[in-house]
């Protein structure tokens, strides 16, 4: 996972964060944002996201070999 992945899916999750406890986001689907806050925050963390692998995704850059 690229560092730019990373960054993304950091902001996403403290937006859905900062939604759910300010009441914007209640009820089920703030559950489910939550759920999504705490997946994208875990992958980040992991540098890895298996939902890329099954659909053949790779967001982290080639090293470069001479």
């Amino acid at each position: 996972m690229g560092n730019t992945d990373r960054l993304i899916r950091l902001i996403i999750a403290a937006v859905l964060v900062a939604l759910y406890f300010s009441g914007t986001l209640t009820g089920t689907i703030g559950i489910i944002g939550m759920v999504v806050a705490g997946i994208f925050t875990l992958t980040t963390l992991v540098g890895f996201c298996p939902l890329y692998t099954l659909v053949g995704l790779n967001t982290c850059p080639k090293p470069h070999t001479k």
